[in-house]
C-alpha cells in the first residue's frame, strides 16, 4: 500500500513529522517497506532560466547556453534536442551527485567551451527513464526554486505492507484512523452527503442469480451525462505517479483514487457503449471477454461477470471491458459500485492469472457499508473534474449483515496482553477505531464497524487495544515454570534431525531447503500423486502436490545447478514427507543426493564417479549419527522404483521396518527431470529408527582390550545372487564375544555363477593370548556359520 504524505494528511488533521508518522505506523501493526523522500537527494539541484542557446562552434549537435542561476548566469553545454531560448529547466552546479549517473559534476571543457554545470533530463534525477531530453518546468516558478517543489517531488512516499487480515487498511482513510487513535492526531471526516440526482437512470441493473445473490450481493449505480473526460488536474496526476500508477484520463483516474483513498474499488462505463440494461451475474462456460489489459479470457460458470443485454462487459471485482471502457470522446458514463464475493474473486482472479488493484482489495473484504457512500463521493468527483449531471442512484440488492459485538471485560487487556490499561483508555481506543463501545457491568460490548472483517472475538478486542497502546510498552516478564525441573527441550526426533544435519555438512553436502510441494507428475515418479495430496489451493499450478519424496526438489535442484555449470553436487534436507493425509502419514526424512565425481581426477589416477556405495555410506552415517543400532541393520537389495534395480539397497531391522533406501536413481526419472547423471542418493526415515532403551542416551565407554587383535583371512565360493552382507553377518555371528569386525576385501567372479568373496576376521581376545587350538577352533566355527547361511564353501 503506497500513498504520499499530504495524501494522508488529507484525511489525518496532524502536526507529526515524517519520522513520528513512520514510527506510528509500526507500532499500530503496519511495516514501513520503503520511505521515499526526494528532498534530501535532490537539494542541489534548482530552477535555472535559459537565457540563449546557441549552436556549439566545433560539434552541430551540441549548444551553448547561458543559464540564469540563483547565483549568477553560467555557461553549460548542452545535447538535448530541446535545449533552447527562453526555456526553463533544472540546473546542477560544479559539486552536486547526480544520482543517476552516480557522478559528481565537474567542471569540464566540451569541444573547446566551458561548461560549468548541468541541464538535468529525468533520467539523471531517477524521476523516470526519459533521456532524450532537459526538464522543462513552468515559467511560474522563479530561478531557484529547488527542483523537488517546481516538480511537484517534495511529497514524500510511504509504502506499508499490509497483512492480508487487515483490508481496511489498503485505504489511506483507514491509515489515517489507526494514526488518530495512537494519538498523531485527528481523523478528518469525508463528506458523505449523497448528491441530488436530476433525472432517473436510463440505465437499470438487476441481480440474475436465480434467488442466491451471494456472488454480487449489492449492486450500485449511476448514470453521469454531459461530462467532459480529459486529462485529470496536476495535483491528482502527481498522487498516482507517485504511486507508480500511470494517469489515464480524469473518470478512470478518479477510480484508482477512490481504490487507493477509500479501499473502494469502482468502475466507469462509457454509457454509449452500453446495449440496454446492466446484470450481475454468471458467466456461461466458453464465453469470452476482451479485458482492460488489452487481453482476451475464456470464462466458467463459476465465475461472476457484470453484463449489460447483449454480454459481459467486466469480470465482477477483477477488470472490467475494453468494449465499454472510457475514452476521450466519452460523453455519458454508468457508474459502478458493488459488492462482490471474497472467496469467488480470489477464484476467478487465480484461475484466470490476472492481478489487479480491485481483485487484491476485493479478495480481502471491502467495506460492504461503504459502497452507496463510494459512489457519492465518486459523484462528487466526476462533476467537480468533468462535469455533467447526475442520476439519481440505481441500487439492486442489500449489503449483506456484518453487524456483530463482543463483550471485553475489564481485566482481560492486562491478563491477555500482558499490559494495565485503564478502561476509559480501552474505551477511548475502540471508539476511536470505529468500535461502537457501551460500558456495561461486564467491562465493554464492542459492536464490530463493518470494515473489520477479522475481529471476531474478545481476543481481537484485546489485540486492537495492545498494538495502539505499543507492543514495545508491555513488560517483559519470565513465564513460571510448573516444574523447577528444567526437562529437555528436544524430544528424541528433533534430536535425531539435529544429529543428521551435522553428520552430512561434515561429509561435505550443502543443506537446501525447498518447498513441500511439487508438480504432479514428480509426485508420481516419486511413489505420490494421490488425489488426498493434491492440494485444494496451490500457491501455483507448479506445486500441486505434497512431497512423497524428499528426492525429486534435491534432483531438479542439481539440474538447475548443473545449467549453471556447476556439475559435482552434494546436496541435502532434512524435512518432512508425505504418503497420506492422516497423521501417521507424515514422515521426518534426512534424504540427500550426489552427482558428478566423487573423486576429481588427480596425479594419483583418473576421476571416480559416484556410486550407490558413497550413498549407502552416506545413509549408515546419518543412522549412526540418529541412535540406529548399525551394527545389527540388514542391507538388502531391492530399492523403490525410481532407484536403479541393480545399483540400490535398502536398510531395515526386518522386513517392516525399513530405515532407509539408498542407490543410483533410475535413467527413466532422470530422464523425465532432465538431469543428467550420474546421480545417486539416499533416503533416511528418521520416524523409523527405534527408540533408545536404555535410560541414558549418553554413548558408553569405549572397552578396548588390553592384548593385540588378530586377523584371519578366509575365501568363500557362493553363488552371485548371494549377498556379501549375509556372510560379513554370519562371520561376525561365529563368536560375538571375541570376533570384532569382519569385512570384504576381494570380489572375484567365477564360472558357472559363482564368485569369490575374500574376508577378514578381527579376533580381539581380552582375558588371555589365544592359542593356536583355540584360533582354529574360532575359524572352524567361522566357516561353519558361513557354510549354513549362505551354502559358501571355502575356496581351495
Amino acid at each position: 500500500m503506497k500513498f504520499t504524505l499530504s495524501w494522508l494528511k488529507d484525511h489525518l488533521d496532524t502536526t507529526a513529522s515524517l519520522d513520528e508518522i513512520t514510527e506510528g505506523l509500526v507500532g499500530v501493526g503496519l511495516e514501513v517497506e520503503e520511505v521515499s523522500d526526494s528532498t534530501k537527494a535532490l537539494a542541489p539541484f534548482k530552477v535555472g532560466y535559459v537565457i540563449e542557446a546557441v549552436k556549439h562552434p566545433n560539434a552541430d549537435k551540441l549548444r551553448l547556453c547561458r543559464v540564469e542561476t540563483e547565483g549568477g548566469e553560467i555557461q553549460v553545454v548542452c545535447g538535448a534536442p530541446n535545449a533552447r531560448t527562453g526555456i526553463k529547466g533544472i540546473i546542477a552546479l560544479p559539486g552536486a551527485f547526480i544520482p543517476g549517473t552516480k557522478i559528481t559534476l565537474e567542471k569540464g571543457v566540451i569541444r573547446g567551451s566551458e561548461s560549468q554545470g548541468m541541464l538535468c533530463s529525468e533520467r539523471e534525477l531517477l524521476i523516470s527513464d526519459e533521456h532524450n531530453g532537459i526538464i522543462e518546468v513552468d515559467e511560474k516558478w522563479p530561478v531557484g526554486t529547488p527542483a523537488v517543489v517546481a516538480l511537484g517531488l517534495d511529497d514524500p512516499m510511504i509504502y506499508v505492507k499490509v497483512t492480508p487480515n487487515r483490508p481496511d487498511a489498503l485505504g489511506i482513510h483507514g491509515i489515517a484512523r489507526d494514526l488518530a487513535a495512537k494519538g498523531l492526531g485527528t481523523l478528518k471526516p469525508y463528506d458523505a452527503a449523497p448528491v441530488k440526482g436530476g433525472f432517473a437512470s436510463p440505465i437499470t441493473v438487476s441481480l440474475d442469480f436465480g434467488g442466491d445473490n451471494a456472488p454480487c450481493p449489492l449492486f450500485v449505480g449511476r448514470y453521469i451525462r454531459g461530462v467532459k473526460n480529459g486529462p485529470s488536474p496536476e495535483w491528482l496526476k502527481r498522487r498516482l505517479k507517485a504511486i507508480g500508477l500511470r494517469p489515464i484520463s480524469a473518470l478512470v483516474d478518479i477510480t484508482n483514487y477512490m481504490t487507493f483513498t477509500y479501499n473502494r474499488p469502482l468502475h466507469v462505463f462509457d454509457a454509449a457503449k452500453v446495449k440496454g440494461n446492466i446484470h450481475a451475474r454468471m458467466a456461461k462456460d466458453g464465453e469470452t471477454i476482451l479485458a482492460l489489459d488489452g487481453k482476451s479470457y475464456t470464462l466458467t460458470s463459476a465465475m461472476t461477470v457484470i453484463a449489460d443485454d447483449a454480454e459481459a462487459e467486466g469480470i465482477a471485482g477483477i477488470m472490467g471491458g475494453e468494449a465499454s471502457g472510457c475514452s476521450e470522446g466519452t460523453a455519458d458514463v454508468f457508474l459502478e459500485a458493488a459488492y462482490f464475493d471474497p472467496l469467488r474473486t480470489a477464484a476467478t482472479g487465480r484461475k484466470l492469472g490476472i492481478t489487479s488493484d480491485a481483485r487484491y482489495r476485493f479478495e480481502r473484504g471491502v467495506d460492504p457499508a461503504f459502497t452507496a457512500i463510494g459512489a457519492e463521493i465518486a459523484t462528487r468527483m466526476i462533476l467537480d473534474l468533468c462535469g455533467g449531471e447526475a442520476s439519481d442512484l440505481v441500487i439492486a440488492g442489500k449489503a449483506p449483515d456484518m453487524a456483530r459485538s463482543f463483550t471485553l471485560r475489564s481485566s482481560r487487556v492486562k491478563s491477555l496482553g500482558g499490559v494495565d490499561v485503564p478502561l476509559t483508555e480501552q474505551k477511548r481506543i475502540l471508539e476511536a477505531l470505529g468500535f461502537g463501545v457501551t460500558e456495561t457491568a461486564a467491562g465493554l460490548s464492542c459492536a464490530v464497524p463493518s470494515w473489520r472483517p477479522d475481529v471476531n472475538g474478545e481476543a481481537d478486542l484485546v489485540e486492537e487495544v495492545c498494538r495502539i497502546i505499543g507492543l514495545d510498552t508491555i513488560p517483559e516478564a519470565p513465564m513460571e515454570r510448573a516444574n523447577p525441573v528444567a526437562k529437555p527441550v528436544l524430544n528424541p526426533l528433533q534430536k535425531r534431525m539435529l544429529a543428521a544435519r551435522r553428520t552430512l555438512a561434515a561429509r561435505g553436502f550443502n543443506e537446501a531447503v525447498t518447498w513441500s510441494f511439487l508438480p504432479h507428475f514428480q509426485a508420481e515418479l516419486f511413489g505420490g500423486g494421490q488425489e488426498a495430496l493434491r492440494l485444494a489451493n496451490p500457491i501455483s499450478s507448479e506445486l500441486s502436490d505434497m512431497r512423497p519424496s524428499l528426492l525429486p526438489n534435491l534432483i531438479t535442484a542439481a539440474g538447475r545447478n548443473m545449467a549453471r555449470g556447476f556439475g559435482d553436487l552434494q546436496l541435502c534436507e532434512v524435512g518432512h514427507a508425505y504418503a497420506g493425509d492422516r497423521p501417521q502419514d507424515e514422515t521426518l526424512r534426512a534424504g540427500g543426493i550426489r552427482r558428478g565425481d566423487a573423486v576429481p581426477r588427480n596425479w594419483l589416477g583418473g576421476a571416480r564417479p559416484v556410486d550407490a556405495f558413497d550413498a549407502k555410506a552416506d545413509a549408515l552415517a546419518v543412522l549412526e549419527a540418529a541412535g540406529a543400532p548399525v551394527a545389527t541393520v540388514q542391507v538388502v537389495s531391492g530399492a523403490p522404483a525410481w532407484y536403479h534395480p541393480g545399483r540400490s539397497g535398502t536398510i531395515q531391522m526386518g522386513p517392516k521396518n525399513q530405515l532407509a533406501h539408498f542407490g543410483e536413481i533410475h535413467p527413466r526419472i532422470l530422464a523425465a527431470l532432465d538431469v543428467k547423471g550420474p546421480l545417486v542418493a539416499f533416503e533416511v526415515v528418521l520416524n523409523a529408527i527405534p527408540g533408545s532403551k536404555a535410560k541414558s542416551a549418553t554413548r558408553a565407554a569405549l572397552n578396548a582390550s588390553g592384548l593385540m587383535p588378530l586377523t584371519r583371512d578366509f575365501a568363500f565360493v557362493v553363488d552371485d545372487a548371494v549377498e556379501a552382507d549375509k556372510l560379513v553377518k554370519a562371520a561376525k555371528g561365529a563368536d560375538k564375544a571375541l570376533i570384532s569386525d569382519a569385512a570384504v576385501f576381494d570380489v572375484f567372479r567365477l564360472e558357472g555363477g559363482k564368485t569369490s568373496l575374500a574376508l577378514e576376521v578381527t579376533l580381539s581376545p581380552r582375558e588371555k593370548t589365544l592359542t593356536d587350538a583355540e584360533i582354529d577352533a574360532v575359524s572352524s566355527r567361522i566357516v561353519e556359520m558361513v557354510k549354513k547361511a549362505t551354502g559358501a564353501t571355502l575356496r581351495s
